[in-house]
């Protein structure tokens, strides 16, 4: 996934295809060490060429595997990632999309592999759960505590607000009695 200027020069107005699979594991892994593995990501897009800039039009899928949030389990997370990445060829202002990231050419060289490496690293969730974690009732519950859905937390507030502690009943009897 690395170009010289003069060698996407040829494909100048004419879309470039890329269609490839390119194997990250191991540089994911080095920089976050949450990432236990991945498959090979298949980059596959275009690249369209002019004398200014070159944008790349990518489609990243694969998967990543972390550890689950709850039992530290291999989860295979599937990735989806469509990203449109330009570079400058010569420093011009250029009305771009607010979609598309600017980046310089460096040397003379265009290389995809840390852009696509930073999007596979913005894709890691901040938890992952296995099935298991998710359908095992010995995972749901504890001394103290239980996992609930979003709608479970707020039926259970609303519940508690209606409920009067035994402590404070007299005084709700007399601000009852002062309302009326």
């Amino acid at each position: 996934m690395k170009w010289t200027v003069i060698q996407l020069q040829k494909f100048r107005n004419n879309a470039m295809k890329i269609d490839d699979y390119i194997e990250v594991a191991a540089d994911l892994r080095q920089r976050d060490p949450e990432i236990r593995g991945a498959s090979p990501i298949h980059v596959s897009g275009k690249a369209d060429i002019d004398s200014q800039k070159v944008t790349f039009h990518l489609h990243l899928t694969g998967t990543l595997i972390l550890p689950c949030s709850r039992t530290l389990a291999d989860v295979e997370y599937p990735i989806n990632i469509r990203s449109i990445e330009t570079f400058m060829l010569k420093p011009l202002e250029y009305d771009l999309d607010e979609l598309e990231e600017i980046h310089d050419v460096q040397g003379g060289i265009i290389d995809l592999m840390p852009i696509i490496q930073e999007l596979l690293l913005l894709e890691v969730p901040m938890q992952v759960y296995c099935e298991a974690a998710i359908n095992d009732p010995a995972l749901q519950t504890g001394k103290d505590w239980e996992v609930m859905t979003e709608e479970q937390f707020e039926l259970e507030q609303q519940q508690q607000k209606k409920k009067v502690d035994p402590r404070l009943a007299g005084l709700a009897e007399l601000l009852k009695g002062d309302e009326e």
